[in-house]
């Protein structure tokens, strides 16, 4: 085999983009095939080198992190197959959702449901449980037909519903702990036009219908700003009418504008001098007005996200979040914190992934955020708090603090992905410090 990747023998440095994790692996591989990646595992393991894969770093925790070998999939992108009969694309693990959403549009495909950005690659984005917003359809991981994992012995496995099934339901979020994503196969369908309505809304107000917006929108979110009454909705539904998208400068003011022009001078502001936050929120959350517009899919799920931050995130039982997001109001009010960016609530649907987190149950996620370089504990640990007293469930690639004896007990299918992992990884090749804490030793 001719070795076209590409080898650091010295240590190098790596960032995440939030820039809240580092780590200094021992070399750095491209590899260009599935033999390529094949061989830095075996070559991995005779080095006695643990290993790890990174995508674009949108992970907010060390998922990721390795001082072994670190492999970037840069090389491993494009489309390897449509298969318009079967209704799925075949994807290389290293290609980013934006050039799959483009590629797929300009196919007249689409998946069914998305993200709110498209900056990662598909394995980075399925392993830890990127998701959106829905009623009826899920994450990205649910979308998921088949795929390809080479595991530690260097055994490249091709898995679906009906091949090596075990692996398939739990590697579909599967953290990076049983193997190296090599493909995916996505479920697509006929490209399709959705209809965005956004609207300021009174906080009162929407919670109060909270569960009404829900069932009467396909894809339905709100942003909550802290320190005001004040919330902004967005309701996507599809549309048997024309494209109609945002116009040049309506849509420029809104989304680079207001939302990261703006947005970038009130936070490194707000971080400069706290106490200015509350005012500045209180304008801000008045500055959006109600617009509709309709598109095609990828350009209505997702929105550019320039400003940096760090997040954390769980997932409720859908019946808990209006409850358990009006401690977290109460609890700012009461408290010194001032925080300057918006609290987003999003839906999903159950589904069957072991470690998902809408795995068996209907949920409903709390997403909190602060500009990067702000003190976040203080706040996240309130929060927190308030989402493990409702059996909340982390996002994997956003920052927390549980481990696998909370865990083991949110997840009713966790011992059978920690029983996965010791066949198929049983020397932990794949393991880290934060697969140690959140899967155990």
């Amino acid at each position: 085999m001719t070795r076209t990747h590409t080898r650091t023998t010295t240590r190098s440095g790596w960032r995440n983009w939030a820039g809240n994790v580092t780590a200094r692996p021992a070399r750095v591989v491209f590899p260009a095939s599935t033999g390529e990646l094949t061989e830095v595992l075996r070559e991995a393991a005779r080095d006695g080198l643990r290993v790890k894969a990174a995508g674009t770093g949108h992970s907010f925790t060390a998922t990721a992190a390795t001082d072994g070998v670190l492999i970037r999939p840069d090389l491993l992108t494009g489309i390897r197959e449509i298969d318009r009969a079967a209704g799925t694309v075949t994807v290389e693990a290293g290609t980013p959702l934006r050039r799959l959403n483009a590629a797929l549009a300009g196919e007249g495909l689409s998946l069914t449901n998305m993200g709110d950005i498209m900056e990662q690659t598909v394995a980075g984005a399925t392993s830890t449980g990127t998701h959106g917003t829905g009623r009826d359809s899920a994450s990205i991981a649910a979308q998921i037909r088949a795929l390809e994992i080479v595991t530690a012995d260097g055994t490249l496995l091709r898995c679906s519903a009906e091949e090596n099934p075990d692996v398939f339901a739990a590697a579909r979020i599967g953290l990076g702990a049983l193997g190296v994503v090599s493909a995916i196969t996505f479920a697509v369908e006929p490209v399709f036009l959705l209809t965005a309505r956004e609207e300021p809304m009174a906080f009162d107000r929407v919670t109060a219908e909270f569960d009404q917006h829900v069932a009467e929108n396909e894809h339905f979110e709100f942003y909550w700003f802290p320190h005001t009454g004040n919330c902004n909705t967005k309701r996507n539904n599809r549309s048997s009418g024309l494209l109609a998208p945002p116009g040049r400068v309506g849509g420029w003011v809104d989304d680079e504008f207001l939302s990261n022009g703006a947005f970038q001078v009130a936070c490194s502001l707000g971080r400069a001098v706290p106490a200015v936050i509350p005012a500045i929120a209180r304008i801000s959350s008045r500055a959006l007005s109600a617009r509709t517009y309709t598109d095609i899919p990828y350009k209505v799920f997702t929105s550019p996200r320039r400003v940096r931050f760090v997040e954390m995130e769980y997932a409720l039982p859908r019946e808990a979040a209006v409850g358990a997001l009006r401690e977290v109001k109460a609890m700012i009010e009461r408290s010194p914190l001032k925080v300057s960016f918006p609290v987003e609530i999003r839906t999903a649907p159950s589904d069957d992934i072991p470690l998902s987190t809408a795995s068996g149950r209907e949920s409903a996620y709390i997403a909190v955020h602060l500009y990067r370089g702000t003190p976040y504990r203080s706040y996240f640990t309130a929060v927190e708090r308030i989402m493990t007293a409702h059996a909340g469930r982390p996002h994997w690639g956003k920052i927390h603090t549980r481990d696998a004896e909370y865990l083991s007990g949110v997840y009713p299918r966790f011992a059978e992905f920690t029983a996965l992992r010791d066949r198929l990884d049983p020397d932990r090749l794949f393991g880290n410090d934060y697969l140690r804490r959140v899967l155990g030793a």
